[in-house]
């Protein structure tokens, strides 16, 4: 059935994608104004989404905002693990092409959570394994992640010098240093790591982004430093842009 035959519920989750992407609750009329739509049917429509939980209405801001049951939709999403599901025979399919290992990594505070790791035959194990956490500041993955958050974001993460932490005696330890190293990340538009997880082992790495354009996942591939000279990991860094976009486009993301 095309969308023009079902409008009511394609204003509807519209107006629930918009909420979504803002920082905070919002006017009806900015909801109208943004989406075109009649200030009549939106706050018809955002009358059934109050009732049903989905919206909150805040009456002395004269906003509104995402409610429990959209929060809900969300703790769903994060049950069932979509991440996992989809991008596990990505990131299968970019290990056979490479013959390197790799893995799906999320932010979890400071840490990256791995959810997928695929092991090239005749390479050496790692410690990415599926559940493992590892201080995102010392990462591929984890820098890929935290370039795409706004400052306010990263300055929280990493208040002051005892939010920093190595695993091998080096990385960065100030914020100074992280933003430095987060910079590069921005300007190549991939992250990398030599050495500071594991001796001997790099690693490269690109974010996944979800529909708002946040960074959703990164996804690194790791090889015994040798194997890979550093001027070619710009091209290994294309080869996973290409499996991070196509992650992306399955989860309905876009790139900021």
């Amino acid at each position: 059935m095309s969308q023009s035959k079902v409008p009511a519920a394609d204003s509807t989750l519209r107006i629930l994608s918009h909420l979504a992407t803002q920082r905070g609750p919002v006017a009806a009329s900015s909801i109208g104004a943004a989406l075109g739509l009649p200030r009549s049917s939106v706050y018809q429509l955002l009358g059934v989404l109050i009732d049903r939980g989905f919206v909150v209405h805040l009456p002395e801001e004269r906003r509104y905002g995402l409610g429990v049951s959209a929060f809900e939709l969300s703790s769903g999403f994060s049950r069932q693990e979509p991440l996992s599901h989809l991008g596990r025979p990505l990131i299968a399919a970019l290990v056979d092409r490479l013959g390197e290992s790799g893995h799906l990594a999320v932010l979890h505070g400071r840490d990256v959570l791995y959810l997928v790791e695929e092991r090239a035959p005749r390479r050496p194990s790692l410690v990415t394994d599926v559940g493992v956490r590892l201080p995102s500041h010392l990462t591929a993955s984890g820098r890929a992640l935290l370039a795409a958050l706004p400052p306010a974001q990263l300055r929280a993460l990493y208040p002051n010098a005892a939010a920093f932490s190595t695993r091998v005696g080096f990385g960065p330890t100030t914020s100074t240093e992280l933003r430095r190293i987060l910079d590069r990340v921005r300007t190549d538009g991939y992250a990398v790591e030599n050495g500071e997880i594991t001796e001997g082992l790099a690693s490269v790495a690109v974010a996944v982004y979800d529909h708002a354009g946040w960074p959703a996942a990164g996804i690194a591939v790791t090889f015994p430093a040798e194997n890979i000279p550093e001027p070619e990991w710009p091209a290994l860094a294309k080869r996973i842009e290409g499996t991070a976009a196509e992650l992306s486009r399955r989860i309905r993301g876009r790139r900021p």
